[in-house]
């Protein structure tokens, strides 16, 4: 099967001038995208791109709407860190049931995002992105009306499957209209859009905490999700040529019960007291793995049609597989880090929601303002300059939080904080315009959903480790006759260190990255 990557409808004399924000140099790059966009994809009918100028203003306008979308998700998705500890007091849950509110909506992305790269296949861009703003907006409003905590994780589900489908739709594009030379450019442009949702999203949750209920975090990001809706409705045009495939059943399921099975597992490795099991979580870590396995098996087969659920031709090329992992292992350490500094910072040292939220801002903006750096060191040098150094730093700052204690000055936790945000600025950029650009077109969508579907699964599994062998090394101080604060501290340490020590892999593959060729080879292959 020979996927088509887009297909550019004339501009009519309706269509709606382009926002004077779209005149924004950051995207300027979409003006030589018909020269990207031409690669073959196997002479299928329709495929391809038309190379005319005349379609520059409509791509800049689809990019930004979806960036615009995009930033509303993310923000989000971290807007309920430091939400977490006043969340387990109001609700009266424990630090393993609060994290599923995080967990769960990056497990639901999990098994959901596999499934985009038939979505973008089988449906046009427009649709798309109004399904999926409107399951966010539905999720949204859900957990702002949740009367306890089953009904809001529920909420959150909801969210998750919107938010699952616009992050692949937004890179999926990108990769078709955005020539090679030029992606580490617009991918570093783009995240200064996106790292701004995750720096001001505790900032946001802290200050809505500090004086209103925590059902206001939904209800502020609700107007906005519905204003991105409606503005979706009226401006987001079709850059796609669908197909007709179908979706395999038993994939989807197999999915499910893999990633499922897994994070329950680790989520119960830190379990203790009356109605803890541990054949619980091995019986949950069999089931994980086992489904995995058959789930990977299955596509070896259907993709020897051209219709797996996720083509794993993908990982041929060995750029690929080496972003891969590299980015399974920093977002399992950024998103484990989101979770429990705050923990530390309230509960240890004693600070509110609205300082813990304007301490971690710097990082977040530390991010966005290296992001065109980044993208202009990546198209001149190539990655390994920014993901050696960058994995390095990540590595240190985690170490560096393995020392932390009850008397820790909070300046130090801000400086160990920038840090890894620097570290992780040089190197997602990098990594995801490395592992995306090392795949020939017609398995973009693939590419994406598997970049995505990584991500979600490494950040719950990060977070669900963190969480539990914090709370089952806090309960070992406690039971052992240590007051609740350093035991706490004690806990908080053992979850750094162990992020710290898998951070060491990291390392050592970045030396093992660099920049795929800017000419992809015929279609099945991957140039090298």
């Amino acid at each position: 099967m020979s996927v088509a990557v887009a297909t550019l409808e004339p501009v009519t004399e309706n269509t709606p001038p382009a926002p004077e924000a779209l005149a924004d140099p950051a995207f300027d790059d979409l003006a030589v995208a018909g020269s990207a966009a031409d690669v073959s994809t196997g002479g299928t009918a329709g495929a391809g791109v038309a190379a005319a100028p005349d379609h520059t203003k409509r791509n800049n306008r689809v990019i930004w709407l979806l960036l615009s979308a995009t930033f509303v998700v993310i923000l989000n998705e971290t807007i309920m860190s430091v939400a977490i500890p006043k969340l387990m007091d109001d609700l009266r849950i424990d630090a393993l049931a609060a994290q599923w509110l995080s967990t769960a909506f990056m497990l639901t992305m999990a098994v959901v995002i596999p499934i985009t790269g038939f979505l973008l296949q089988r449906f046009s861009t427009r649709s798309i992105f109004i399904a999926a703003m409107s399951l966010f907006s539905l999720g949204t409003l859900s957990a702002a009306l949740a009367p306890g905590f089953g009904l809001l994780v529920v909420a959150r589900v909801i969210q998750a499957s919107g938010t699952a489908i616009m992050i692949p739709l937004l890179m999926t594009t990108l990769m078709t209209l955005v020539p090679p030379n030029k992606r580490g450019r617009t991918m570093g442009n783009v995240s200064i859009v996106i790292s701004v949702a995750p720096a001001i999203g505790p900032t946001i949750s802290g200050f809505i905490l500090n004086y209103l209920d925590w059902r206001w975090i939904f209800l502020i990001v609700l107007p906005i999700a519905v204003v991105m809706l409606l503005i979706g409705i009226k401006f987001v045009e079709n850059v796609t040529d669908p197909q007709k495939v179908k979706v395999d059943v038993l994939s989807v399921i197999l999915s499910a019960f893999g990633f499922g099975g897994l994070l329950y597992g680790l989520s119960q490795t830190g379990a203790s007291g009356p109605g803890s099991s541990p054949a619980v979580m091995w019986v949950s870590l069999a089931v994980g793995v086992v489904a995995l396995t058959a789930f990977i098996l299955r596509q070896l087969i259907l993709q020897r049609r051209d219709s797996a659920l996720l083509d794993l031709r993908t990982f041929r090329s060995p750029i690929f597989t080496v972003s891969i992992a590299l980015m399974a292992i920093s977002t399992a350490a950024m998103f484990g880090v989101i979770i429990v500094l705050p923990l530390y910072l309230q509960h240890v040292l004693g600070l509110d929601t609205l300082a813990t939220g304007l301490l971690l801002l710097p990082g977040g903006l530390v991010m966005g303002l290296l992001a065109p750096f980044v993208g202009r060191v990546y198209d001149r040098f190539g990655p390994r300059v920014l993901v050696v150094p960058g994995a390095i730093l990540v590595s240190l700052a985690l170490w560096g939080f393995t020392l932390i204690t009850e008397h820790t000055s909070q300046y130090l936790v801000l400086a160990g904080h920038v840090t890894l945000s620097i570290g992780l600025a040089l190197m997602f950029t990098p990594l995801f315009t490395a592992g995306l650009g090392a795949v020939p077109p017609n398995l973009y969508s693939h590419g994406s959903a598997i970049v995505g579907t990584v991500q979600q699964v490494a950040g719950a599994a990060g977070t669900a480790l963190l969480v539990a062998i914090m709370s089952a090394h806090t309960a070992s101080l406690v039971s052992a006759g240590t007051s609740i604060v350093p035991a706490t501290a004690g806990g908080i340490r053992m979850a750094f260190l162990a992020a710290a020590i898998i951070s060491l892999f990291a390392v050592v593959g970045a030396f093992f990255i660099r920049k795929p060729a800017d000419v992809i080879a015929p279609e099945g292959h991957v140039a090298h």
